[in-house]
């Protein structure tokens, strides 16, 4: 079975999304942009089929692994069961996906004899209420909102939120070059993969549909945040926010600024997960999640067995 694999490339973005709200999901995962980001890091190829269908291959220290496909609801197994079979005939492997959504895992009922699936409790996104975001009202908030006021009182006068476009590119370079400076050389792998996505986005962005947005103090960048929009979920996914850590309220102030000017209608906000990091992790349940979107890795126990 030849599935013709291909790379991720800037024009699939806007014309691979509609497949991406044809079936409940909750992840971050649940949009291309995701994906294009990631691209070289997980070495992202992608095979459309029947135009109906994404399904996907990724390799990641030399072993294959794919992801839920994208496509309809009620064709999710039959896609599902066709990734099976290319891996089995194919690659000679059993099938190996590490992040399953739970609505795809329930959805397929998996055979637990066949199939091993376990949750990974460390990659769950974590979701919150939009309009709490955007208020920060409420006992929960109070002290996010005290830090955005001591931002606002302090740089009066002196702050502008404003959507980022491609003209604005050289900014956001420069402030990425400043922060993976800043990192210095103790800094796990993943980031520079990181800063190299949010480069192919910058390079591609006259091309793609992305939201951006930034914070200026005195003229300069000191905020950027790169975010997607779930249609079907009306939910707010944000990839990267990054800020100065050394100025109080900025990043609770272009989390909230984002959402008005760009997501102002969306439901839910996804902020990704906390990569089972502690100081991450205290940082996402201090803005008091509504729930999460859990992810499950699931292996084939033995190729040709489906």
């Amino acid at each position: 079975m030849n599935l013709n694999f291909r790379p991720v490339e800037a024009k699939d973005i806007d014309a691979l999304e509609p497949y991406f709200g044809l079936r409940p999901n909750k992840t971050c995962d649940s949009v291309m942009l995701d994906s294009f980001l990631w691209k070289n890091y997980y070495h992202v190829r992608i095979a459309v089929r029947d135009d109906k269908a994404v399904l996907w291959l990724m390799n990641l220290d030399g072993q294959h692994y794919t992801a839920m496909p994208a496509c309809p609801e009620e064709d999710l197994a039959h896609y599902f069961y066709e990734t099976v079979r290319y891996f089995n005939e194919e690659l000679k492997e059993p099938l190996r996906i590490y992040l399953a959504d739970e609505e795809a895992v329930q959805a397929l009922n998996l055979d637990p004899e066949k199939y091993e699936v376990t949750e990974q409790e460390d990659l769950k996104d974590y979701l919150y209420d939009g309009e709490a975001l955007r208020s920060l009202s409420g006992k929960k908030l109070h002290k996010k909102k005290n830090h955005l006021n001591a931002f606002k009182k302090e740089y009066e006068g002196r702050y502008e939120y404003r959507r980022l476009c491609c003209s604005d590119r050289q900014d956001v370079w420069q402030f990425l070059d400043l922060w993976r400076e800043q990192k210095g050389d103790d800094v796990e792998e993943h980031l520079d993969y990181e800063v190299e996505g949010i480069h192919e986005i910058l390079k591609n962005c006259y091309s793609i549909n992305v939201h951006m947005g930034g914070v200026y103090i005195d003229g300069n960048l000191e905020a950027f945040t790169i975010g997607s929009y779930n249609v079907r979920e009306k939910m707010a996914i944000i990839h990267i926010e990054k800020a100065n850590p050394e100025i109080r309220g900025l990043y609770q102030f272009i989390n909230q600024q984002f959402l008005i000017n760009e997501f102002p209608d969306a439901v839910l906000v996804n902020r990704e997960d906390d990569l089972g990091l502690e100081g991450l992790r205290k940082a996402k349940m201090s803005y008091n999640p509504v729930g999460f979107a859990r992810k499950y890795r699931v292996i084939q126990r033995q190729a040709g067995v489906m």
